[in-house]
């Protein structure tokens, strides 16, 4: 079974050339470095001009090439381009990366989501330890005790990507997840609770009751994106959600044992997808549910005739951002705890740690020395307020107590032309590519690192939002949910990012069981109501029947090693 990355001699000797390079040019500026583009005193890095390719495995519609403002300024401090080609699909970049992982032709840098380890494994990534410890002190110290949360496992402790798809030390201020209903519903129907599935349920059906068209089109209670991946965002993570699990991907861990198991299996969550099924069969689910693409979702969504939604708010972002521009504040989402019955918590914010998917460098990289230079100048406190605020006299101004403040203006163009305004600006399109801190973490000079913080949130509601909050007597949606404060941290992490054999019987085995997955849930949720439990045992006998259950057994050794690594006791 292959686990790790094969020394061979092309990697040896690129580490080599790595820690030969870094000799005679390790003067990096200071985290809170502000100095000119002059040269090197300043700087502390190379400024001469020089490009570095990169792929991205999530789609990212408002990027333009560093022609916006703050791409520009990042150019002129530190000299690079950044040649970008991001996933246009919904598939999560899963066949782009497939075919690098067999062709070895892969971009400098890459954002590889739940792929890196097949690149791993075709030894296409460096290990990044040597070059964060010689080159990047920014890295180094927003990682800090957490370091050996990068590490890639027990048996290959080398770091192959900084995780930059969530902060350090992050503290949640809101919440874009859950159950979603429109504010005009929510207003009209005089803001009634919406704490089970069966308060969503009726929150819609009287809604389009009372109006069945909007804007002269059918009145869509509720739609789900079951377009490739995105069907376990919309349509089967929500099953454990609803049923007082954590999200750890396609698994149940008992916290108890570590013992992990397909979450479908729970008894619990069969209701949650009858409930689905009950819904799709009074009328009430999107008939075109399993057959839509993410376009015609959006699509339907910034019409402004769809009631409620099941997502992830940055799942359906650009289609409220239409709403928005449109003056359609009313039509836009609020967000709901909702689980199957009171006696279950939803636990979206269980703590996991610094753990998640992040930036590799590859073989490719010619200088990849200067390339991590660059990732930590964007990882300084300089960067990451570059990344997150803007640039300073045009995005953001110092008040006469040191405090940051976005103008009226400005702030207008973020929450009603939220589209044009990163095309045209950048901020936000940067975070991707280095570390950084999260929300609620303040800078040295006292200021918040991210514009997510209580104040700044609130401002950037609509007026419907706000409107809607303070009728459930909530000043951010995070407000509803169950906080981190509630539930304990998970010794496991986010289990969607740990490496997992790429050959052998595990992914013969998982392939089978997901198309297995995306197969029979849709079935089941469209069948007659008195074939559901046939058609839902069906699936779990299939699955067992595909080994699932040998599977889970080994998932279940890989859970018990990993907490290992990250807590650093003795599992058995």
């Amino acid at each position: 079974m292959k686990w790790r990355n094969p020394k061979t001699l092309a990697t040896l000797l690129l580490a080599t050339t790595v820690l030969i390079g870094g000799c005679g040019n390790n003067n990096n500026a200071p985290e809170n470095s502000t100095g000119s583009n002059s040269g090197n005193e300043q700087t502390g890095t190379d400024t001469s001009p020089v490009t570095f390719t990169f792929f991205g495995a999530d789609a990212s519609p408002n990027w333009n090439n560093m022609r916006d403002e703050v791409g520009q300024y990042i150019t002129e401090k530190t000299g690079v381009t950044i040649e970008a080609e991001y996933d246009v699909g919904a598939g999560g970049g899963e066949n782009k990366l497939a075919l690098m992982a067999a062709s070895g032709d892969v971009p400098d840098f890459i954002f590889a989501k739940g792929s890196l380890s097949s690149l791993v494994d075709a030894g296409l990534i460096i290990d990044l330890a040597p070059l964060i410890e010689e080159h990047a002190p920014n890295i180094k110290k927003i990682f800090s005790e957490n370091m050996n949360r990068l590490k890639y496992s027990n048996d290959d402790q080398s770091i192959y990507q900084i995780v930059t798809n969530m902060g350090v030390d992050q503290q949640y201020f809101d919440a874009g997840g859950g159950f979603e209903i429109q504010q005009r519903v929510l207003k009209e129907l005089g803001y009634p609770e919406v704490r089970t599935v069966e308060d969503f349920e009726n929150v819609l059906k009287q809604y389009v009751a009372k109006y069945p068209e909007t804007d002269g089109q059918p009145t869509i209670p509720l739609t789900l994106n079951a377009d490739d991946w995105r069907i376990m965002i919309s349509v089967t993570n929500p099953a454990f959600l609803a049923t007082g699990a954590p999200d750890d991907g396609e698994y149940y861990v008992n916290p108890e044992t570590y013992e992990a198991m397909l979450h479908y299996k729970r008894p619990k969550e069969k209701e949650y997808f009858r409930w689905l099924n009950k819904m799709y069969n009074e009328g009430l689910l999107d008939k075109d549910t399993f057959v839509q693409k993410d376009d015609q979702y959006k699509a339907k969504i910034a019409s402004g005739r769809v009631l409620g939604l099941i997502d992830q708010e940055w799942g359906y972002q650009d289609a409220e951002n239409a709403l928005k521009s449109a003056g359609k504040d009313e039509y836009t989402y609020a967000h709901f705890p909702v689980t199957l019955t009171e006696e279950y918590q939803d636990k979206s914010f269980q703590p996991a740690g610094v753990d998640g998917y992040g930036i590799a460098i590859t073989t490719a990289a010619k200088d990849p020395v200067r390339l991590i230079k660059f990732l930590d100048w964007l990882a300084s406190e300089e960067g990451q307020v570059l990344r997150n605020w803007g640039i300073e006299g045009k995005h953001y101004t110092v008040d006469a107590n040191g405090q940051r403040v976005i103008p009226a203006e400005i702030q207008d163009r973020k929450v009603n032309d939220a589209s044009n305004f990163a095309k045209e600006t950048g901020i936000g399109q940067y975070r991707t590519f280095s570390a950084h801190y999260g929300d609620g973490v303040k800078d040295s000079t006292g200021n918040y690192y991210t514009t997510n913080f209580p104040e700044q949130i609130v401002a950037g509601y609509t007026e419907a939002e706000k409107e809607t909050l303070a009728a459930y007597n909530a000043t951010t949606w995070k407000d509803l949910f169950p906080s981190e404060a509630e539930l304990p941290a998970k010794d496991w992490g986010a289990l969607y990012n740990m490496p997992v054999p790429t050959d052998g019987d595990y992914q013969v085995t998982f392939q089978k069981t997901q198309d297995i997955i995306r197969k029979r849930i849709p079935e089941a949720v469209l069948t007659k109501p008195e074939n559901f439990d046939k058609v839902y045992d069906d699936f779990l006998a299939e699955l067992d029947k595909a080994g699932a259950k040998e599977m889970e057994a080994e998932y279940t050794e890989l859970v018990k090693a990993r907490v290992a690594l990250f807590t650093g006791k003795e599992v058995k």
